[in-house]
């Protein structure tokens, strides 16, 4: 099926992303640190010459102030996409909201 890219950017640069975390799930399977994900996560990265970055820190703001601590991505994509590793039975609302605060 076909989404406008207006409405739904990025498709086909998430598609690859998908085909990346669903090749390294069959072969390694559940029951890994997530450590070990995303090390075959960048792996495959690399052999499919997908630009991305690995633990990319950004400065929290709260109000007029720049927090202490940091947030880390496990990995921005394309520039834009930001993938978090979980090797955990399902995604809670926290883990969605990390993201959403980029």
């Amino acid at each position: 099926m076909n989404y406008s890219e207006k409405e739904y950017p990025l498709q086909k640069e998430s598609y690859q992303i998908i085909g990346v975390c669903m090749e390294v799930h069959r072969i390694l399977g559940k029951g890994l640190l997530e450590i070990v994900y995303k090390d075959a996560i960048e792996y495959e990265f690399k052999k499919k010459k997908i630009q991305y970055e690995r633990e990319k820190k950004y400065e929290v703001e709260y109000k007029e102030i720049i927090l202490p601590h940091y947030f880390f991505a496990d990995f921005v994509v394309f520039d834009n996409i930001v993938l978090e590793v979980k090797a955990q039975k399902g995604i809670v609302d926290e883990h969605y909201n990390w993201t959403k605060t980029i």
